[in-house]
């Protein structure tokens, strides 16, 4: 046993502590969020929080890693299906879009800029840049695979990759944009990006 707790019991309070860490920070975000608001209702003291994660954010981050796994292949799955990469693309943004947009605990942490850079500041440089080349090292083999195959265009994969992936984060000007326009001008860059690419 570890601080008292039975091996069991540990695993029910760290399940525990991410179920009521995704609804608050879905809901308030990280910064509004007390360590007492997750840990009041798993019947544990603050301080013990520590004996399952180094600091919020660790738990953060823990949540965002398991929201990814459960994402990934749905969001994969238009790369996997569909033949023309310009229509693979589509999809694969769509999706991506649709979820940032809709997914509580996603759209609060791309839309919240303070958010960001607290989980920013407890990562090395090697490891922002660790998470960068993994977020793309997913959908990566794809688009590897349309450049020998002559079906998309640019200076190498990697940056047909980053071009790719930069379209997201079209969401974090919304209000720029205007709210009545967003939606037309996100799909009329997404198809256009697609075209541009493709050969």
């Amino acid at each position: 046993m570890s601080g008292g707790f039975s091996d069991s019991e540990r695993e029910r309070i760290r399940e525990q502590l991410v179920a009521e860490g995704r609804e608050l920070f879905s809901r308030y975000g990280l910064s509004k969020t007390t360590l007492a608001d997750i840990t009041d209702p798993a019947g544990i003291a603050t301080s013990t929080f520590y004996q399952f994660f180094d600091s919020k954010e660790a738990l953060y981050l823990e949540i965002l890693d398991r929201e990814g796994e459960r994402l990934l292949p749905e969001l994969l799955a238009p790369l996997e299906e569909r033949e023309e990469p310009e229509d693979a693309i589509v999809g694969f943004l769509t999706g991506l879009m649709d979820e940032i947009e809709t997914n509580p605990l996603l759209h609060q942490l791309v839309m919240d800029t303070d958010e960001l850079d607290r989980l920013r500041e407890h990562h090395t440089e090697a490891e922002l840049r660790e998470d960068r080349e993994q977020s793309l090292a997913y959908f990566l083999p794809y688009v590897e695979a349309w450049y020998e195959a002559g079906q998309v265009e640019g200076p190498s994969p990697e940056v047909v990759a980053n071009a790719i992936r930069s379209v997201s984060f079209l969401t974090l000007h919304q209000d720029d944009i205007g709210r009545d326009r967003y939606r037309e001008t996100r799909d009329l860059v997404i198809r256009a990006v697609a075209k541009g690419l493709t050969a």
